[in-house]
């Protein structure tokens, strides 16, 4: 059964698209449907925390390098 599991586990690029196609709200419900049968929720869990800390940290880093530049 574990054989199986590992077998149908998705890939880091899988989990990075289905974690990015969700958080813009564009994943499809084949793909969500997959991610639910055969995805470990804690990868996609920690793949949304790491996600949103670097959007985040992205738009900061572009806020201050403009507020730096304009004042």
């Amino acid at each position: 059964m574990s054989d199986e599991k590992k077998e149908k586990a998705p890939s880091l690029g899988s989990v990075v698209k289905s974690v990015l196609a969700a958080g813009i709200g564009v994943q499809s419900d084949k793909n969500r449907k997959d991610d639910f049968e055969n995805g470990n929720p804690l990868v996609f869990v920690i793949a949304g925390f790491v996600g949103t800390f670097l959007f985040i940290a992205t738009i900061a880093t572009i806020v201050g390098f403009v507020l730096s530049n304009n004042g």
